[in-house]
């Protein structure tokens, strides 16, 4: 053998790559797609300046001073009013429910303490649970203050033009008042690192059987599907509340989360999306030939989660095609629920919309993952 380069041999070994990777459809289609779905995510999806945010507006006046600061403020761009509730009561319940972002309340002496120089205050209370989804739409207020009335402000009500500001807004930042970002973080990172582990672990789990050749001898034992299915799920079960503990400790001690709400229906809710992902992995460990294929699968399910469930970017600053696409992941809603329980001290009646979206999941991942694992078998 020669032991000069063989352009020739190099070719050889390059066409017999290729070859094989065409063989393996799917990690090629893992290759094409996963630069295209990381492409249209970021490119159309991502959005870190959100807009048309839900209000809901209290208006006690509905004095042309105070159709004059509605318009204002919907013409920024970021306020969109969705609900008009009678009291602020219930505009409160509804920013409790994450309804809305933002809650307006205009007093009901609005335009005549304006006309009196007397300066009233207009509430602006902000769900603060999540920093990044507020804080432009707050900084698009400040200017309010002084602009929103200039047209209003004339004739014989000139005087009070040059005053720094007609009326004041009171901004309240709710279940976060000093806008940390850690407080929305340390929250998401418990759904993402389940999501990862579990989806992970119990794709592999099957996998490895598989490879190594134990599958038959498990296949040989008078155990059912349905029982092979619980039995590889309970361990990372475990292993999940874990890390849920380990996650926990650190946010209490490390980060300073506060634990509004009660511990036992986070639990429930944690042990809900646990099992909803590890359904979501033993699907793809009957679907994958081999462990590389169940890391790509994983990663493939892994990225949309993290993108589109508004753990790294704000839910409402995507387009309505890219929410949809979100409602469906239990991250979504893992995310609400959490954030809910632990900064709001939201009960099961207030989080119960973000419950029944994961128990579908789940049941949807669980029948698929039983189908093919008897598909298996046969």
């Amino acid at each position: 053998m020669s032991d000069s380069f063989s352009f020739a041999r190099t070719l050889a070994i390059v066409i017999k790559e290729f070859q094989q990777m065409l063989r393996d459809r799917l990690t090629f289609a893992m290759a094409i797609g996963v630069p295209i779905m990381q492409l249209v995510l970021f490119g159309y999806a991502i959005n870190t300046d959100p807009k048309g945010l839900p209000t809901a507006l209290v208006a006690y006046d509905n004095g042309p001073l105070s159709r004059s600061l509605v318009a204002a403020i919907q013409n920024t761009g970021y306020f969109r009013i969705t609900a008009q509730p009678a009291s602020e009561a219930e505009a409160e319940r509804l920013l409790e429910l994450g309804e809305v972002q933002f809650v307006i309340a205009i007093p009901p002496d609005f335009s005549r303490r304006v006309v009196r120089g007397e300066n009233p205050a207009v509430l602006v209370a902000v769900d603060a649970t999540d920093p990044s989804a507020a804080s432009n739409a707050i900084a698009a207020l400040g200017p309010l203050s002084t602009q929103a009335l200039a047209h209003d402000l004339t004739g014989p009500l000139a005087s009070l033009r040059p005053r720094e500001a007609p009326f004041e807004l009171r901004i309240h930042r709710r279940y976060n008042p000093e806008g940390l970002t850690r407080y929305n973080i340390v929250p998401g990172l418990i759904g993402t690192i389940l999501t990862m582990t579990m989806v992970m672990l119990t794709s592999l789990a099957m996998t490895r059987e598989r490879e190594r050749g134990t599958l038959e001898n498990l296949l040989a034992t008078p155990v059912r599907p349905f029982e092979v299915m619980v039995g590889k799920i309970a361990p990372y079960v475990i292993i999940g509340y874990v890390q849920l503990a380990v996650i926990l400790l650190a946010a209490a001690l490390l980060f300073e989360v506060p634990m509004v709400g009660s511990l036992t229906l986070l639990m429930g809710v944690i042990g809900l999306f646990m099992l909803a992902n590890l359904g979501v992995g033993f699907t793809f460990s009957t679907l994958a030939r081999n462990q590389l294929q169940a890391m790509q699968m994983t990663f493939f399910f892994f990225l949309p989660s993290m993108l589109l469930s508004g753990f790294m970017f704000p839910f409402r600053g995507m387009p309505m095609w890219a929410q949809w696409l979100g409602e469906a992941l239990p991250l979504t809603h893992f995310l609400r629920a959490v954030r809910a329980i632990m900064l709001k001290g939201a009960g099961l009646g207030e989080i119960a919309s973000n419950l029944w979206p994961m128990a579908l999941f789940l049941l949807l991942a669980g029948a698929l993952a039983l189908k093919r694992y008897r598909q298996t078998l046969d």
